[in-house]
């Protein structure tokens, strides 16, 4: 795939993954969220915290989990330190790191609380 069509696939599940967590009552409040480390696709709102989603397109499930580096993990669970920093309870506010996958049928599955360290 050339780099603009990966692009707007990338855009395109980003879309499909935040329509999905609205449906179940869980807005979107930022999306490809850029601090000092790293980049977040989507920010939900879940009460009194946050979920960090990281979203991943690929030919299945399988495949789309395997783009999932290690390194790529620690960039995100330290990115959605830095986005909480600024939240009212700072690193007190809880938190949910999921992984949000995206086959080429376009079906979605969510892994809650995938990433932490």
């Amino acid at each position: 795939m050339s780099g603009r069509v990966s692009y707007l696939a990338g855009m395109a599940a980003e879309d499909a993954v935040a329509r999905n967590y609205a449906r179940r009552g869980l807005p979107v409040v930022d999306r490809r969220w850029r601090g000092r480390g790293g980049e977040i696709d989507l920010v939900v709102q879940d009460r009194d915290g946050f979920v960090f989603v990281e979203v991943k397109k690929s030919a299945t499930h399988a495949r789309a989990a395997e783009h999932l580096t290690p390194a790529q993990t620690r960039r995100i669970y330290q990115t959605g330190s830095e986005y909480i920093s600024r939240a009212p309870l700072g690193q007190d506010t809880p938190v949910r790191f999921d992984v949000a996958l995206m086959d080429a049928s376009g079906q979605i599955k969510i892994i809650e609380n995938a990433i932490g360290l």
